[in-house]
Formats: structure tokens, C-alpha cells, sequence
């Protein structure tokens, strides 16, 4: 449990509800701040965070318990909301638009601008604001000293919630789905005043369908590439902490970071979900806010922390568990290395025989011939969500039903412990019987009792074998050379366990299924699997101290209405032959008894396929958010709908929005994308 600081606090706080922000246009963004009471005599650096998840009420416990933390150590600390989102001014229409980017170097000017503000800022987030903490740094703006990035990405295209190694992932559908509710909310008329409807209207009118313009970007153009600081990672010139937790959709970005910034940069990987790592889900939490104080009191206050000389990259080591679909802790340790990459990683090869990984440098069996797997799209019902926000049982489950669906390949129960630390990488020598196929991946530790679970994962849209920004067609039964990268992992298998690798051609509902069923040929003689052996415990292990116990300031009463229910259900119609995930992702109704508002928030998804069908994949997701107050009661009903067929993607959405309990606005979508090399 976190341990909530009540007392004691070095510096006494003063609040300021809201706050307008000019732009250079004449816009203006709210903010709400926190800071030491005397910042005004005693000026001090600003920390901001910069999101489009309304300050003023479903963020609001969580801001305070970060931001005010921050203030009784000595920070002004801003929560601003983008353009157009909670109480701001404006139309968000778009993830990192320049505009949103502009207005951030806008925001960072007004701070250097103010009596209370030294001049020095720094920049935190998680997720978007992690995102856009990189990409202003990127905008080199002189009063950004400091970013700490958690759970963001260098690359929108190859690494984000869109795609995935070419394959459209549904985290696509389910996170557009999160947008389209929150842009559907009003602001504050205790905000904004008489004019919050006028401001509703425009949002509702304005922002457009997401999910539609994603959707159009399905290769790595030059709308992905805007954001991506891995275009040019010299832009960035503010050291940076990347956090992430290997349940996260985002890990894998930390590494990149550490091994191409030009400036200081350390990682830290957890065990955790997309969280912050103090309240984080699996644990163990850490004393997070701790972390952050050293990273800002060394950049923004000049102060020697030793931050500076601490190993570059901190991770958890994961020991083996049995596969469960949710953790409340990760068994493991941490570890640590000077530098990434890192020499005391060694990219062993391991080759594949039929049903086999051979130990490094054993001589294969006579050839039995290829082998070849033609997945049912049962295979990944399992799998878990691809992003965990550990609200409900979204890990892996046990992989043997998803391997029975799958090409198999197994070592000899392992004489020593095997500790990796890195990206696994599969080299596959393999032919397609369709001109478009994709490939998942699953690396899994075998227990003595043969239970599977999942240590990694990757998938291939092999049409995009040799690029993401140009594409090619599979020539059916032509040989090719492929490799699937897997996501980094830090695991410890132990002595006696097997190391499996299960190959499949569908990966539903993670990822959406190749148009057609595919029949893929591998060619064991000319496949091996490389894993990222760490050799001995690094020098840096013995720099590696405990974290302290988890921190934050209390935040305030809320009265809990009627409660949460968050579930992952799988059904099997046999008389339709129809499968469904049905997610229950429900956050109940609370009181925020400071402000006296209701929130209310129910999401539900359903991923659905009938037997061997490819043409009859669809998601569905359904969101209501309702925000009552006195006399002030507003409920939105968003649902998303997504089919295909061989040839297209089709959209169906709806939007309707209440004001006591009458409907004042309703838009249908209907939207048609061709598939291109997908």
C-alpha cells in the first residue's frame, strides 16, 4: 500500500483552482497550481504536465497527490489542459499536433514570465504527457531544463497504440474510443462560466473521429513521423528519466532512449502496468515521487544528487510465476547496467530443429522437411491487452491453448538458470501461401508442471518485412529471410524450466487478423533463435540501492456512489460458432466532496469472430461518462464499431450527448478504408 505523506512537509502550499493561459492566437488554456506559499518572495522552479484528462475532475485526486508533493518540496507545479480539453478553450482535434506543441513552448514562456516562477522549468507525464514532454524537449525551448518521460515512445508508428511491427492492433480502437468519450465532455461551467455550452457545442461539432484518421495511416508516413523524436534524437538537449514497467505497451521505448540521447539519460523499468510507478499494479511500487525530487532538485536547483553517476539503465529481473491474467506483485530483483547496450549482454543463437531450440552450436537431426502452421483466429484470446492498465485480469493467461493453435519449439529442460536481459530476436527462413500474412511470436518459460507463461512477445506484418515506410507483397511460396524483433524483457528462467517459442498467423483480438487465412512454410535448418544472455551480474548490480517507500499527499474525501467492476469475459457460442471477448472496464459513480461532482464512467468492448472466418472480426466499444452537480447534469454515450472484409475496414460511430436527461446533439459516422498491404 502507498505510504501517504500527511505531515511534516518541508514547505507549507497554497492552491490556485484555475488560471488562464494566453496563447499566441488568443486562446487561452486552464491551469491549476500548486506551490510553496511564499513562491511569490521566494521564486521557484515550475514542474508542468501538460494532458487532455481534465484537471478539474477525473484527474483530480491524482493531481493532487503528485502536484501538491511536489509543491511542499519547493516546486510551482502545473497541470494544464490541452487545447480544447477539461476547461481549456479551443478544439482538440488530433494526438501532438504541432499546435499542441506550440502551445506547450507558449505555456513555458508565461512561466518564465511569472513573480513565483525562477525561469527554470521541467517537464513530467505519463502516456501523453510523456509523449509531449519529449517532443517539446525536441522544440529545445531555453526554460525546459529537465523531462521525465513515463510510459511514452519515441516512435509513433513502429512503437505506440496504433501498430505493431505493421499489424493494426486493437488498442487502435480502444484507445480512439477513450479519446471520442473524453472529447465529448464539457467544461466546468464553475470553470468557464455561462459560456461552458457554447464551448460544448463546439467540441461536439469539432473533433472529429480518430479512429478514421488512424486508420488511414496504415505504413509509417510522414504523419507518424511528425512526434517521433527518433527522427533526429540530437534535438533533444534536457536530460530525460524514461520509466516504464514491462506490463506497459511502452518499455521498449526506454532502451532506444538510453542508447541514442546525445544528453543524459537514465531508464528505469519496473514490473509495472501504464501507472505511475508509486501506485503502480503488479509491484513492488517505489518510492517514485522520491525519484523524481533528485532528477528535479539536480537539473532545475543545480543540487548534486547522484543521479548523474547512477547506472543508466535500472531494471526488475522477473523470476518465474505461474500465468495468471493479473499480478498484485512480480517476484524478481533489481538490477542495473552502466550503459546500453551493454557488454555484459551476449546475443546467443540458438538453433531451431523441427519442435526443438537447440542449445548454442548443436548439430541439428537430419532434415524432417519444412514445417508449416495455419492459425486458428482462436489463437490470442488469451494473450491479454497489449497496453496493461491492471484494472482487471488484461495480462497473458496460460499460453497451452494458445500454443495448440500454434507452431511449437521447445529446449531441453535448461541445466543452469538462464537470465536475459534485452530484445529476443527470431530469425525465420520462411515462405507465405497469401501475397499479404502476419506472424506473432511468443517466447514463454515452461514450468515443471508445463505451464506456459508468456516472458515476451512480438508480431511481423510480413508485408512489411523489409520497411514500415514501403511495404512489399509476399510472392506466395517464395522463400524469405524475416526476423521478428520481440519486446525487451529482463526475466530469470530457472534451472529445470524449458524456454518455448510458439509461432502463429493470427493474433486476434490483440492484433487484427491478415484478410485471408495464411499457410506459413518455416524452414527450421535456416532459423535460429538469438536471446540476450546476461552473463554475470553487472558491476552496476552493487551500485543499486533499495527505493524508498512509496510517497504522496493525501488527497481529498470522494464518496464512492456505486462501485467499480472491471472483468475480461471469454464466451463460446457453438451453436453460432461465435467467440467473444467481452471487456468490462467500469469505474462506478463517485463524489469529488470538495467540488460536490458526480463522475460516472462505464466502458465496455466486445471483440468478436465467428469460427475460422476472416472477414468477421469487429470490435465494439461503448462509453458513457456522466458529470452532475446541483442543477448541472450532463451524460455522453459514445460507440465505436469496426468490421472488415478482405478488401476495406469499415466504421460505424455514434455520438450522443444529454443535458438532464434530454439529448441536445447526436452525429452518426459512417466511414470506409481501403487495406493497404494489411
Amino acid at each position: 500500500m502507498n505510504k501517504v505523506k500527511t505531515s511534516a512537509l518541508p514547505h507549507p502550499i497554497q492552491t490556485i483552482e484555475h488560471v488562464w493561459i494566453p496563447m499566441r492566437d488568443g486562446c487561452r488554456l486552464s491551469a491549476r497550481i500548486w506551490m510553496p506559499k511564499d513562491a511569490e518572495t521566494n521564486p521557484v522552479p515550475a514542474i508542468l504536465e501538460y494532458i487532455p484528462y481534465r484537471k478539474r475532475d477525473l484527474k483530480r485526486s491524482r493531481d493532487t497527490q503528485v502536484h501538491s508533493y511536489f509543491a511542499a518540496h519547493g516546486y510551482a507545479a502545473i497541470r494544464v489542459d490541452i487545447r480544447g480539453s477539461g476547461d481549456s478553450e479551443g478544439v482538440l482535434k488530433d494526438e501532438y499536433l504541432q499546435s499542441e506543441l506550440d502551445d506547450g513552448v507558449d505555456i513555458l514562456n508565461w512561466l518564465e514570465e511569472q513573480p513565483w516562477c525562477n525561469g527554470k522549468a521541467g517537464m513530467i507525464g505519463i502516456s501523453w504527457g510523456g509523449f509531449n514532454g519529449l517532443q517539446i524537449a525536441a522544440m529545445q525551448p531555453p526554460q525546459l531544463k529537465a523531462v521525465i518521460s513515463l510510459c511514452s515512445t519515441d516512435d509513433r508508428y513502429a512503437d505506440d497504440v496504433h501498430y505493431m511491427g505493421g499489424c493494426l492492433l486493437n488498442d487502435n480502437l480502444s484507445w480512439a474510443s477513450t479519446m471520442f468519450a473524453f472529447n465529448s465532455l464539457p467544461p466546468d461551467p464553475g470553470v468557464v462560466g455561462e459560456k461552458w455550452r457554447d464551448m460544448w457545442m463546439e467540441r461536439l461539432n469539432g473533433s472529429g473521429l480518430w479512429v478514421d484518421t488512424w486508420m488511414r495511416h496504415q505504413q509509417r508516413d510522414d504523419y507518424w513521423k511528425h512526434g517521433s523524436v527518433c527522427e533526429d534524437y540530437s534535438t533533444i538537449k534536457a536530460p530525460v528519466l524514461a520509466v516504464s514497467g514491462w506490463a506497459d505497451g511502452y518499455s521498449n521505448a526506454v532502451f532506444r532512449l538510453v542508447q541514442n540521447l546525445d544528453v543524459t539519460c537514465k531508464g528505469l523499468v519496473g514490473p509495472w502496468s501504464h501507472i505511475y510507478p508509486h501506485e503502480a499494479a503488479p509491484g513492488p511500487q517505489i518510492g517514485f515521487l522520491q525519484e523524481c525530487l533528485r532528477w528535479w532538485d539536480r537539473y532545475l536547483k543545480d543540487e548534486d544528487t547522484g543521479v548523474e553517476e547512477e547506472p543508466d539503465l535500472r531494471v526488475w529481473m522477473q523470476e518465474t510465476v505461474k500465468p495468471r491474467a493479473v499480478y498484485k506483485q512480480r517476484p524478481g530483483y533489481w538490477v542495473a547496467e552502466h550503459s546500453w547496450p551493454s557488454g555484459n549482454i551476449e546475443a546467443v543463437s540458438r538453433p531451431l530443429d523441427t519442435g526443438r531450440i537447440l542449445e548454442p552450436g548443436e548439430e541439428r537431426m537430419e532434415s524432417n522437411g519444412p514445417l508449416t502452421i495455419q492459425s486458428p483466429l482462436s489463437v490470442g484470446l488469451f494473450a491479454g491487452k497489449w497496453c496493461s492498465y491492471s484494472k482487471g485480469p488484461d495480462l497473458p493467461y496460460d499460453q497451452r491453448e494458445e500454443d495448440g493453435g500454434s507452431l511449437v519449439f521447445d529446449s531441453e529442460p535448461l541445466e543452469e538458470d538462464l537470465v536475459i536481459l534485452g530484445a529476443p530476436k527470431l530469425h525465420l527462413e520462411l515462405s507465405s501461401s497469401k501475397p499479404v500474412a502476419m506472424i506473432a511470436v511468443r517466447l514463454s518459460d515452461i514450468a515443471e508442471d508445463d505451464k506456459a507463461t508468456r516472458v515476451t512477445y512480438g508480431l511481423l506484418n510480413l508485408c512489411h518485412r523489409n520497411s514500415h515506410e514501403f511495404p512489399e507483397y509476399l510472392e506466395p511460396g517464395k522463400k524469405e529471410k524475416v526476423t521478428v524483433e520481440l519486446n525487451d524483457i529482463a526475466q530469470h528462467f530457472p534451472k529445470g524450466h524449458r524456454v518455448r517459442i510458439a509461432i502463429s498467423t493470427s493474433y486476434w483480438p490483440l492484433a487484427w487478423p491478415s484478410p485471408e487465412p495464411v499457410r506459413l512454410t518455416i524452414h527450421p535448418e535456416n532459423s535460429s533463435l538469438e536471446l540476450p544472455v546476461r552473463k554475470d551480474a553487472s558491476p552496476a548490480d552493487d551500485q543499486m540501492t533499495d527505493f524508498e517507500e512509496a510517497e504522496a499527499v493525501r488527497g481529498f474525501v470522494t464518496t464512492v456512489l456505486h462501485p467499480s467492476d472491471h472483468n475480461w469475459v471469454i464466451t463460446r457460442d457453438l451453436a453460432r460458432e461465435e467467440s467473444t471477448l467481452h471487456v468490462t472496464d467500469n469505474e462506478g459513480t463517485i463524489r469529488l466532496e470538495d467540488i460536490g461532482t458526480e463522475i460516472t464512467k462505464e466502458t465496455n468492448e466486445w471483440y468478436r469472430y465467428l469460427l475460422d472466418k476472416f472477414e468477421s472480426p469487429n470490435g465494439e466499444v461503448k462509453a458513457v461518462r456522466r458529470l452532475k452537480r446541483g442543477d448541472w447534469n450532463v451524460e455522453t454515450v459514445t460507440r465505436t464499431v469496426l468490421t472488415c472484409t478482405s478488401k476495406v475496414f469499415r466504421i460505424h460511430a455514434t455520438l450522443d450527448a444529454y443535458e438532464n436527461g434530454r439529448r441536445i446533439f447526436s452525429k452518426i459516422w459512417d466511414r470506409e478504408i481501403p487495406r493497404t498491404y494489411l
